[in-house]
């Protein structure tokens, strides 16, 4: 994948980039794998605002992603076409199975209009085929991980993203996150080989505030600017600073180095914590 830039004919074209789009092949999704998705600004279920700076932005349309895979194991499918995906960073494939059924997976990196993927507990080791921890060699690199058995995929599943796996012990496969961290997860639980699409993702500049409207994003606004009844760090006179208290949040918890995580039991389950050198 590669960026593309504008000529700066304004201050946001100036800065913007956007994808190419080189690898998709198909604009508008297979209807039969689309629902309506309603949103909610982020609002819960009785209208409270639990997400700040949502609302707004272009509609979309939500594509149903197989993420298990597992109902359809040594059935073929073969590549239909590599489309965008508006919910996600990562692009999305559709394939077709041997049956005759349409689904959409996760697309890993360097896949292509009429490549086969198939799922097994056992299955040839090549990008986008998914089989059992157990049956992976060590050292390959892995996307859309279980973390419970028949759950489906919930690690690395954003674009750019993948797993390594490090060892095969025990019960236990260990392997590796992005961010260091090592951890245990079930033999029997399902991976697929590669890594995740649009690796460049993270690179793209958004370039102008209009943009991020597009997106569903509102505006922020610093703690500091705002009076004292609104923020800790409001109040005072000019452009003053939050003084010698911690950085705070809204409601007056600590925003920085703050230990929010609460399932302890699975600690258990971290080898490598990703702070320790």
């Amino acid at each position: 994948m590669a960026l593309k830039k504008f000529k700066p004919t304004t201050p946001g074209r100036r800065q913007m980039s956007v994808a190419s789009f080189d690898e998709i092949t198909r604009t508008k999704p297979e209807k039969s794998l689309t629902k309506k998705i309603a949103k909610n600004s982020g609002r819960n279920h009785s209208g409270k605002i639990t997400v700040r700076h949502r609302g707004g932005g272009a509609k979309r349309q939500y594509r149903i992603i197989d993420f298990k895979r597992t109902d359809k194991l040594n059935i073929e499918a073969r590549v239909k076409s590599v489309e965008y995906d508006p919910n996600r960073t990562a692009y999305i494939i559709l394939v077709s199975y041997k049956d005759g059924e349409k689904r959409y997976h996760i697309a890993p990196e360097g896949i292509a209009v009429d490549d086969t993927i198939i799922t097994g507990e056992k299955a040839k080791v090549k990008k986008g085929n998914r089989m059992m921890l157990q049956s992976i060699p060590v050292g390959y690199n892995i996307y859309n991980v279980e973390l419970h058995e028949g759950k489906g995929g919930q690690f690395a599943r954003s674009a750019g993203s993948s797993l390594k796996l490090t060892s095969l012990e025990g019960e236990h496969a260990q392997i590796q996150m992005p961010s260091g961290e090592v951890r245990l997860v079930s033999k029997k639980c399902y991976a697929t080989i590669g890594s995740v699409s649009n690796p460049e993702h993270n690179n793209i500049k958004i370039g102008k505030a209009g943009r991020k409207r597009h997106l569903g994003r509102r505006p922020q606004v610093r703690g500091k600017a705002m009076n004292p009844v609104d923020h800790p760090h409001g109040g005072g006179e000019g452009g003053a600073s939050i003084g010698m208290k911690h950085p705070k949040t809204p409601w007056g918890l600590p925003a920085l180095g703050f230990k929010t995580r609460k399932r302890h039991y699975t600690d258990k389950m971290i080898v490598k914590d990703r702070r320790r050198k």
